[in-house]
């Protein structure tokens, strides 16, 4: 068993129009951390993260999930391991019913009736959706959506849930709700986000990702508080806020 939730060596990779989105990338994640991934738009975290579940093949270099190469033979592994919740809920919500949508990967795996309700129970609870399994998804606010969008990752028990942009979109309520969520969660978190206060809300640690290249690793606050370093990258604390104000948690 790797000591890794998630380990990218030397993970480059070309777009078929020969655009070259990463160069060499290296990151290793510890299980029970919570990491942001930062940079500007065109930085590479996108094809960085459609790696780690094999949506993107490894070309050159190597990504491990929890000791497990991501590659094609070890997919259906790895899918259960690493989840993904990607920035629109209904890329991932397509069922008639919220339970349907939650059970969808466990039924896949071989579950037994039995099994599959007690995971989407756990799931939808662990969200705070557990009053809306029989709701069609499409009748749910954004907010629920994209909690029940993390129910249908948490129900796989995955090592690792990666969550691209989770507060876009979202009003000050659900904001504050899925940050209760995400912080009450006993999973390793990476969190790809623009969203500069939730990634010190949230994630302890954080890396800077720009131009294909991880550019920076330390803890959130640390390099939130370089200011060269953020100016460097493109990245900006919102109008206002100051982290003299927010204390250490």
């Amino acid at each position: 068993m790797s000591k890794y939730a998630l380990s990218l060596k030397d993970l480059a990779f070309a777009y078929p129009d020969g655009h070259q989105a990463l160069f060499g990338v290296n990151l290793d994640i510890e299980f029970n951390t919570r990491l942001a991934l930062l940079g500007p738009n065109g930085a590479g975290k996108t094809t960085l993260v459609l790696h780690l579940n094999g949506i993107l093949e490894t070309v050159s270099g190597s990504v491990e999930v929890a000791g497990i190469k991501v590659i094609k033979e070890n997919l259906k592994e790895v899918r259960r391991r690493v989840g993904i919740v990607f920035q629109d809920p209904d890329d991932q919500l397509f069922m008639p019913t919220v339970f349907d949508d939650v059970a969808f990967g466990p039924l896949n795996l071989g579950f037994t009736a039995n099994e599959v309700k007690e995971k989407v129970e756990a799931a939808l609870t662990k969200v705070k959706m557990q009053d809306f399994a029989d709701r069609p998804p499409h009748h749910l606010s954004f907010g629920q959506r994209r909690r029940v969008a993390v129910a249908t990752v948490l129900a796989m028990e995955p090592d690792i849930l990666v969550l691209d942009e989770p507060s876009s979109n979202l009003d000050p309520a659900s904001r504050r709700e899925l940050s209760e969520i995400l912080l009450s969660l006993d999973v390793t978190i990476m969190m790809v986000t623009h969203d500069i206060p939730y990634a010190l809300e949230i994630c302890p640690e954080s890396a800077i990702l720009n131009d294909g290249k991880i550019v920076a690793r330390g803890t959130t606050r640390e390099l939130l508080s370089d200011e060269n370093l953020m100016k460097a990258n493109r990245l900006e604390l919102p109008f206002g806020m100051h982290l003299d104000h927010i204390p250490h948690k």
